[in-house]
């Protein structure tokens, strides 16, 4: 019913933190002259555009899916489960269970998508030594 609404609030809070993390790069990157050692490293902006992404590629992805069974409408209060105190609670359950878990779940995801981001950004390049022809 509205289990989107919880993946799309999380998508605004972090659309937030990355404009506050713009924000903070602009002013360090102006400060910095040199060149730091961990300029090989994946940014956090970066990765927090990625968590964005997924947010709200999943947000509109179920808005859609939800607008298509007909429990999204074009006219106030938009959600249809609203319109009936009974079916209201049941869509707060499932944006409680299933919102929560789906918005959980892709955290989880791109938490563990910046973990092997790392370790392969910073494994050694392979090395290029030609063995002597025996």
């Amino acid at each position: 019913m509205a289990c989107f609404v919880v993946p799309a609030v999380e998508a605004v809070v972090v659309s937030a933190v990355d404009k506050c993390t713009r924000k903070k790069e602009v002013q360090n990157a102006v400060s910095e002259d040199a060149v730091s050692e961990s300029s090989a490293a994946i940014p956090f902006r970066q990765k927090i555009k990625w968590l964005t992404r997924m947010l709200w590629g999943g947000c509109i992805l179920l808005a859609f899916e939800h607008l298509w069974h007909g429990e999204i409408v074009p006219w106030f209060p938009f959600l249809t489960a609203m319109s009936d105190p009974g079916e209201t609670r049941e869509m707060l359950h499932e944006m409680l269970t299933v919102g929560v878990t789906m918005a959980a779940l892709i955290t989880v995801v791109w938490m563990a998508m910046c973990v092997v981001a790392d370790v392969i950004v910073k494994r050694p390049a392979p090395c290029d030594v030609q063995h002597p022809a025996s």
